[in-house]
């Protein structure tokens, strides 16, 4: 389905936002489930619930609490949705990137996303943070493209590259506070790879997965990424590996949705931690794109 909205559209809401909140924000988290947490580290904040702003979708999943929370975390000025869109919950891929061009219309500069992901790669325990160093877009190969349809220019290029979607100081940067934070576990850095959900995979899909490169497995993220990269956002983005993929056919387990909620509860402390020191060090861009 391509997208209806029109430019006004995405600035209305912006506006709107702009108008019921003194809050200019510099930085914009999406928190996956589990994590949302992270909003209740910020300072004089100020929470929307979705159903409050103009054109904004509703989220539907346990472990999205569905509101928009301003603040401040130190002393950087952030924007967090606790609780993201998915095209599982019924949403065309537009409408579940929305938020991310009403944040740089709101002038933000760097996008945080993170989620809650089925680890493919065997190194990788229950617990570890995987940043995501690039990504597949398995629907994105076959059409399905939260940027499909005419372009408006005032957002982004026809043709945005991917290449560096990730933004390496930063992933830099965090290994550099992984060590100060003195973790047990190794910080990972891997591949992403996004399916359409929300059944949990089979075990030969997450043999085929494993096989294409990818190190992670979620039902989110990508789209918010193409659509922060087209507008000239700077993204940074990692995976709570909440649950190893199934990979052997004598296995008996099975991946379950409390599971991941509950390994986002235990890990929240770390990183909050994490994303506490990556913010404060955060620099804006040299060049602002848009």
């Amino acid at each position: 389905m391509e997208n209806p909205l029109q430019y006004e559209d995405y600035k209305k809401t912006a506006e709107w936002l702009l108008s019921h909140t003194k809050h200019r924000p510099e930085i914009a988290v999406i928190c996956g489930s589990g994590l949302g947490g992270l909003a209740n580290k910020l300072t004089q904040s100020q929470a929307f619930d979705y159903k409050e702003i103009p054109n904004f979708p509703q989220s539907t999943v346990p472990g999205h609490a569905g509101r928009l929370v301003f603040g401040y975390l130190n002393d950087k000025c952030c924007v967090m949705m606790q609780g993201r869109f998915h095209i599982y919950e019924g949403y065309p891929l537009w409408k579940v990137a929305f938020p991310v061009r009403v944040f740089r219309l709101m002038n933000v500069h760097t996008l945080i996303v993170t989620n809650a992901a089925g680890g493919l790669n065997p190194e990788y325990q229950v617990g570890d943070v995987m940043l995501i160093r690039d990504h597949i877009n398995l629907a994105g190969l076959s059409g399905q493209n939260p940027l499909r349809g005419p372009n408006d220019e005032r957002f982004g290029e026809r043709f945005p590259p991917m290449s560096d979607a990730y933004d390496r100081i930063l992933r830099q940067q965090a290994h550099c506070i992984w060590k100060e934070m003195e973790q047990e576990r190794p910080l990972q850095e891997g591949t992403y790879v996004v399916v359409g959900g929300p059944n949990f995979e089979t075990i030969a899909e997450c043999r085929f997965l494993q096989k294409l490169g990818a190190d992670a497995v979620g039902m989110s993220t990508v789209p918010e990424v193409i659509v922060a990269r087209h507008c000239g956002l700077r993204v940074f983005g990692f995976s709570l590996i909440t649950n190893k993929s199934v990979m052997d056919y004598e296995n008996q387990e099975t991946a379950n949705h409390e599971e991941v909620l509950v390994a986002g509860r235990l890990a929240a402390k770390k990183l909050e931690q994490l994303v506490c020191l990556l913010v404060e060090n955060m620099q804006a861009p040299s060049e602002k794109t848009f």
